[in-house]
């Protein structure tokens, strides 16, 4: 890819280098292109998502009120002669107030040429007077139902941002001037930047937002020291070292969403929760989620319960003593969390002491934006694509929906970046997560979406089942923490604080500033945005703002004198494997460090092995010698059977025993309590056994 700074004016005989590398490589790609339609790789295009119904009963109600279509365009006009009055004025030496202005938070008209030269303002002004119109008439459209009309206002604004003139070179101040200065060198490399990404989307555009050389797991990003102490096929667990003397006797379990990888969360020193919670003197554990493919297609939601926090909280109990945990959840790792202490209650199991709720929906009456991709055709279509490829959604596919809710900051500055400046993406940690992109299963994820998103099962008592037992929110009693963010676009506040209603027990509240991903990784030393507090809950979300309490800063330290107050006595701290969990590897582990957009030699992945054979595994099976440790790879795109086990060779067990232990611990699992009190002792037979 050619250089950051691309000013220097084209030298004929590299221009024409370049030229014939993108003849060739363009041929490539064509020839590639054909030999998938050839073979029938090609997914036919669809309309997936009902848009031609859409915008077809917004054309119905656009015209079945004609006079209200009329006054539309005549407000429009008026706009573009007061426009026109304006260049004149300006011609005179004038200046006069613009007739339309972008948002103070739109970057797109940043260079000072869109303000100061007479031509490119009146082009800009011009576009965000169409665009302000348009999308007001789809607005107030009548008669359309809900989902309708979010269908048409979503994409009515794609369409808008795609048309921008920022987004082409002879109406970009930017573009133009790089353009004359190196004399089209700069859209001789973009031509090559896009042939770059076409090539490593595999002939599907697949755009460049950071320098992905520049990274790598665990030496400039997830570097938080850490072993994996526990794995099965769905999770690693990771444990963390201390960095105090002392440490809270109860630890803190992190539920992140598997939508996206945990490391979000520890991207770089000075802004890891992680590494700022462990100095807090909290023994962390956290979540890696697999990468799952087609051997993962009937993996369930209850798969990810079982075998996420509730094995989670079972390693723990291994590694610390300790039955209760603190434990964070993460967008969709809240959602799972606040299935998983409903799923507690109703067993009458005290495993969790306090609970906190990251950016996480639990009532999914107002989705949101994601709310346009979630209805039962939409979802039906996404059930057959997910069948065809094999029982799962494509981590790119997640990602271009995420990227399309802030296209004009997530695709179209790239666009403009990579393409018309010819330059390289700029080195950004954040943007190399986001660009790490996981997959679904489908069963897993059609239940997701049909009943939390469509349904809104989960804010209703008994609404779903999982492992048995009838999800109930409000016989959750556990005091519980939210933490949202007042410019969430995945996960609206006024949505996340309804949800705060729902569980029995006492809920404390804290908004945020910035978004769903800038708010939450928001360390103190930063100093940036605030965050709103109150004592209690109010009725409606705007009455809780309008009597909460504004502070300065990052919510981090309110947060952790809360959940302090769980943490119980100071105990002598602990280290990764000084327990009964022997260590597997190094975090971040082999999990994580898989990228979908990478390739890997190793070995074509088999099934996956049952948690209760990995227990079993676990227990009976003595320490290795250190010389003796087999080597940890990681795997090509979910664990093989050796690498979801935990690398320890364990007697050899008879099948038919295996199957009978497995099917003894799962129905002892499933098994309703008994009277004893949840949290009486075991006795020493018990605590030799391995957590379910």
């Amino acid at each position: 890819m050619p250089n950051q700074e691309n000013t220097q004016a084209a030298d004929p005989s590299d221009l024409a280098r370049s030229l014939s590398q993108i003849a060739e490589r363009s041929q490539n790609l064509v020839n590639e292109y054909l030999e998938r339609q050839r073979e029938g790789k090609i997914m036919p295009v669809t309309d997936d998502l009902g848009l031609a119904r859409a915008f077809t009963d917004l054309a119905v109600s656009l015209m079945s009120n004609p006079w209200k279509l009329a006054e539309a365009q005549m407000q429009m006009w008026q706009d573009y002669w007061k426009l026109w009055q304006n260049g004149m004025q300006r011609m005179l030496g004038e200046t006069p107030d613009p007739v339309a202005e972008p948002a103070s938070s739109d970057n797109r008209f940043k260079n000072e040429m869109w303000q100061n030269n007479f031509v490119f303002d009146y082009i800009k002004q011009s576009y965000l007077i169409a665009a302000q119109n348009v999308q007001k008439l789809v607005a107030d459209a009548d008669g359309l139902d809900p989902q309708t009309a979010r269908k048409v206002r979503f994409f009515t604004r794609q369409f808008v941002d795609a048309l921008a003139p920022t987004n082409f070179a002879f109406t970009n101040p930017e573009v133009v001037a790089t353009t004359l200065q190196t004399g089209g060198k700069n859209l001789v490399d973009g031509l090559q930047n896009l042939l770059g990404d076409l090539e490593r989307g595999g002939g599907q555009l697949s755009i460049s937002m950071t320098d992905y050389k520049a990274f790598k797991l665990g030496e400039n990003v997830a570097t938080a020291p850490g072993k994996v102490v526990y794995q099965n096929d769905l999770m690693q667990l990771i444990q963390y070292a201390p960095s105090t003397e002392q440490v809270y006797r109860t630890p803190l379990l992190i539920i992140p969403p598997w939508i996206n990888k945990y490391y979000i969360l520890d991207l770089r020193e000075k802004n890891s929760f992680i590494r700022w919670a462990v100095a807090q003197g909290h023994t962390v554990f956290v979540i890696s989620w697999v990468n799952p493919d087609a051997r993962y297609a009937s993996k369930t939601f209850e798969d990810y319960m079982r075998d996420g926090p509730l094995a989670a909280l079972d390693a723990i109990e291994q590694a610390t003593g300790e039955r209760v945990a603190n434990v964070i959840g993460y967008c969709l790792g809240g959602t799972l969390l606040a299935c998983t202490l409903a799923w507690l209650a109703a067993r009458g199991e005290e495993r969790v002491r306090g609970a906190t709720f990251f950016t996480a929906m639990i009532d999914f009456t107002e989705p949101g934006e994601l709310g346009v991709f979630t209805d039962e055709n939409t979802l039906a279509s996404l059930e057959k694509k997910m069948q065809e490829r094999g029982g799962y959604l494509e981590g790119t596919e997640m990602a271009t929906t995420f990227n399309l809710m802030r296209a004009n900051d997530l695709i179209w500055s790239f666009v403009v970046n990579n393409y018309l400046l010819g330059k390289d993406p700029f080195p950004f940690d954040l943007l190399y997560w986001n660009s790490d992109a996981t997959r679904m299963p489908a069963k897993m994820h059609t239940f997701y979406l049909r009943n939390m998103y469509i349904k809104n099962l989960l804010a209703k008592p008994g609404g779903i089942t999982l492992a048995g037992q009838p999800i109930d929110l409000s016989k959750v009693h556990v005091p519980i923490c939210f933490v949202s963010t007042i410019e969430d676009h995945i996960a609206p506040w006024k949505s996340t604080y309804m949800g705060a209603q729902l569980p029995g027990g006492p809920v404390k509240f804290i908004l945020g500033g910035s978004g769903h991903i800038a708010g939450i990784v928001n360390p103190p030393a930063a100093n940036k945005y605030h965050y709103w507090t109150s004592d209690k809950l109010a009725a409606t979300a705007d009455e809780w703002l309008a009597n909460a309490q504004r502070h300065a800063g990052s919510w981090w330290p309110a947060w952790n004198e809360w959940i302090s107050q769980f943490g119980g006595e100071k105990v002598p701290a602990r280290n990764p494997g000084d327990s009964k969990l022997q260590v597997l590897e190094d975090a971040p582990g082999s999990y994580a460090k898989l990228r979908l957009d990478q390739p890997s030699s190793a070995a074509e992945p088999a099934d996956p092995v049952s948690q209760s054979e990995k227990m079993d595994a676990r227990v009976t099976t003595p320490p290795p010698k250190a010389q003796d440790k087999p080597e940890v790879r990681t795997p090509a795109s979910a664990p093989t059977p050796e690498q979801a086990q935990v690398r320890i060779a364990a007697p050899a067990v008879p099948p038919e025993k295996v199957e009978a232990q497995s099917a003894a611990k799962a129905e002892k699992r499933d098994k309703p309590p008994n009277d004893k009190p949840p949290n009486r002792p075991r006795n020493k037979k018990q605590r030799k056994r391995a957590p379910q």
